[in-house]
């Protein structure tokens, strides 16, 4: 496919923004030649910045829908509920498809939009963007090459003040979840989401508040039930870093906190190593957004797309089902007190 890819908006909010903002920075790998939002002020800004003919302009995505294909690919960032409908119109348009998280905000709805892209054989790449960071890039290297062995043990910590939890849980409307989606969805799919990719899924237990704390892999028969921990959310500074933590087989530790350097040390020889990460790339964008993880999302979507190479996303349609059923899974487990085997949620 001839460079650049053709890409059409639908949702011109703030994250429809800021993923069209690789258009803006490497305008010779992306174009943005549509837009639909059902906000006049979002849609005329989106068009004013990207030059977007005025037949490409819609109130709504049922209008982009129905027209003949006219773009390579389709950026879909509309609210949590009403991703469902235009992944599998555009999907049956033969678009690829970036879909901003959650996919969709109940199970058939995520199963009916991974069967929509696998049936027209079209690259789905889910905003799960912590897989896209470098720190969690080198930690899987790192992890993959043996350091620390077979994790045995994953503590991930995200700080949540008042006003992180309520904007990220209400997408900053001040919404109900009946409105938007279950906070543990909402705020945690992504913490949910690296743990999984990370060491695979096992036994999650989750507060009152929604909020992912602790994480326990245990070593049993598949199949077998898995005991959950107790524990509790750690209430902080919004600002405060992500922390991460993983104890292994090799007598080591891995651990990692914002975007400082991933540290290894190993009890044995009491000896610690970092392995320092590289931003460079962060200067040349304004994809700046979640440790740089933006950029590098929209970077291998553009990419994949571009050489029809579905390989080169992270976050496609059967590992991001695995991880919302999980989600669903937790939420479950959650409201009901009990415990629920993975991957079987109604």
């Amino acid at each position: 496919m001839p460079l650049p890819v053709e890409v059409l908006v639908i949702g011109a909010g703030n994250r429809g923004q800021i993923y069209s903002f690789f258009a803006k920075d490497f305008p010779e790998r992306m174009k943005v030649v549509g837009v639909a939002d059902c906000r006049q002020v979002a849609r005329r800004n989106l068009q004013r910045k990207y030059s977007v003919a005025d037949c490409n302009v819609f109130d709504d995505w049922r209008g982009a829908a129905a027209r003949e294909k006219f773009a390579d690919a389709v950026i879909i960032a509309t609210p949590d509920k009403q991703h469902k409908e235009p992944a599998v119109a555009f999907a049956e348009k033969g678009y690829h498809i970036l879909l901003e998280k959650p996919m969709a905000v109940t199970v058939d709805d995520c199963k009916d939009i991974v069967a929509a892209c696998k049936k027209h054989n079209v690259i789905l790449s889910v905003c799960h963007v912590l897989r896209y960071s470098p720190v969690i890039i080198k930690i899987k290297e790192l992890l993959s090459q043996g350091v620390i062995g077979e994790v045995v043990h994953i503590q991930h910590l995200e700080p949540v003040g008042f006003y992180h939890f309520a904007h990220s849980f209400v997408r900053g409307n001040w919404r109900n979840e009946q409105e938007s989606t279950f906070s543990l969805m909402a705020k945690s799919c992504h913490d949910i989401d690296i743990i999984n990719s990370l060491v695979g899924k096992r036994c999650i237990k989750v507060s009152s508040f929604g909020s992912l704390s602790h994480f326990t892999k245990e070593n049993k028969p598949q199949g077998a039930a898995s005991r959950c921990l107790n524990c509790a959310v750690e209430q902080s500074c919004p600002y405060s870093a992500k922390k991460l933590y993983l104890e292994g087989v090799k007598n080591g530790e891995l651990s990692s906190e914002g975007q400082d350097p991933v540290k290894v040390f190993d009890f044995l020889t009491q000896t610690k190593k970092e392995y320092a990460l590289d931003y460079s790339i962060l200067q040349q964008t304004q994809l700046r957004g979640h440790g740089g993880a933006d950029y590098y999302l929209m970077d291998s979507f553009i990419q994949a797309v571009a050489e029809n190479n579905p390989s080169l996303i992270r976050t496609g349609p059967e590992v991001t089902l695995a991880s919302h059923l999980l989600v669903f899974d937790a939420e479950c487990a959650r409201r009901e007190s009990r415990i629920v085997y993975c991957n079987q949620a109604e």
